[in-house]
């Protein structure tokens, strides 16, 4: 029961940072909202670790991979906050979930062969991402059109999917110093991608909370994850934790007041299903 109540708060903490990120992203530039995010875990964890609590310094290559990890994640984050901007929340989040399908295309390439549950997820989320991605009723360009944001959706799923097969190289060194080298590379490109669009990194008062709140929240989550993962089993608490995408829905229905066409309500819960499927296969 324990693993799986640190699962399901990664998994509302999560959904949280995801809808504060999209939100703060429609009045601030995306970089602005991500280096100030991210910059919250990093800075943390290297107190940590300054103050011995992360173990034994790790392995090169785990942290090369846990800086790639960091710039599969930026990208990710990145395309799912802006297209939660310029989207509709409820469509854009469930298709980066779909990012749990690349993990088994990787396996694959490796020779290893996914279980027929794992198979059955891909189909169902790949299924699941066509729906969701029609244009809503009413909408410019009804008719089978893209709903807007979508793009961006899958851009996230690609990067979030990546992010998952670097940090699972990099979590030998343990779960800090994956989590430390992977904030860094965040951190890292989107220090370069500031130093060339220049955008403005004032940031109005209003929106400081929201901000802070995003890096604890994503800081929490991963935290709450990987005890979880000790916990209990990994393929339990992978599965709860993958439905982080229902948070964000509820709040942009709760406070948004965002609404889905009953097909575009069907792909979503098919995006999920098919995530947790992949996870728990």
């Amino acid at each position: 029961m324990l693993a799986l109540g640190l699962a399901l708060g990664a998994a509302l903490a999560w959904g949280t940072a995801d809808f504060l990120g999209g939100l703060t992203t429609r009045g601030l530039p995306v970089l602005t909202v991500l280096v100030a995010s991210q910059g919250i875990g990093l800075l943390t964890l290297g107190i940590v670790v300054a103050a011995g609590g992360g173990g034994e310094a790790p392995a090169t290559a785990n942290v090369l991979y846990g800086m790639l990890a960091g710039v599969a994640l930026a990208v990710g984050l990145g395309a799912l906050y802006q297209g939660m901007a310029v989207g509709v929340m409820s469509v854009v989040s469930p298709i980066s979930a779909a990012g749990a399908a690349i993990p088994i295309a990787f396996d694959l390439v490796r020779g290893d062969h996914p279980s027929l549950v794992q198979g059955a997820g891909v189909a169902a989320a790949l299924a699941g991402v066509m729906l969701v991605s029609r244009g809503l009723p009413g909408a410019a360009g009804e008719g089978g059109s893209t709903a807007a944001g979508a793009g961006l959706g899958l851009l996230a799923a690609a990067g979030f999917g990546t992010f998952f097969v670097a940090i699972d190289s990099a979590a030998g060194s343990g779960v800090v110093w994956a989590t430390l080298s992977q904030r860094a590379g965040v951190v890292t490109v989107v220090v370069l991608a500031l130093a060339v669009v220049r955008p403005s990194l004032g940031v109005p008062g209003r929106l400081v909370v929201p901000l802070l709140s995003i890096g604890a929240l994503d800081l929490t989550a991963t935290m709450l994850f990987a005890a979880g993962t000790q916990e209990g089993l990994t393929s339990l608490v992978s599965v709860v934790a993958s439905l982080y995408p229902a948070a964000t829905i509820a709040l942009a229905f709760l406070l948004l007041g965002e609404r889905l066409h009953h097909v575009q309500q069907a792909g979503a819960v098919a995006v999920l299903a098919g995530a947790a499927l992949i996870a728990g296969g």
